[in-house]
């Protein structure tokens, strides 16, 4: 299982598995939802899509990320 990370809203802990499953999910119901002709319901599900992806996103760490913090906890040289 992921570890747990709270995103920076400080709602609470979320783990990136959720977070994908839910993306998943709503990548389904959009199918689901165009076969049916419901486009405001369509509309609405690639919303909470994006949403998702942003909290996804967040709670991932990039490479950029771990880069970054490796160089800030190296002791800086003087001259």
């Amino acid at each position: 299982m992921a570890k747990d990370t709270s995103d920076i809203n400080g709602r609470g802990p979320h783990t990136i598995e959720n977070i994908a499953y839910i993306r998943q999910m709503l990548a389904e119901l959009r199918e689901v939802a165009e076969r049916e002709g419901a486009q405001m319901l369509c509309y609405l599900i690639e919303m909470a899509y994006a949403e998702a992806n942003d909290l996804h996103m967040l709670s991932t760490p990039s490479i950029h990320d771990a880069r970054r913090n490796k160089a800030a906890s190296k002791p800086v040289k003087g001259s």
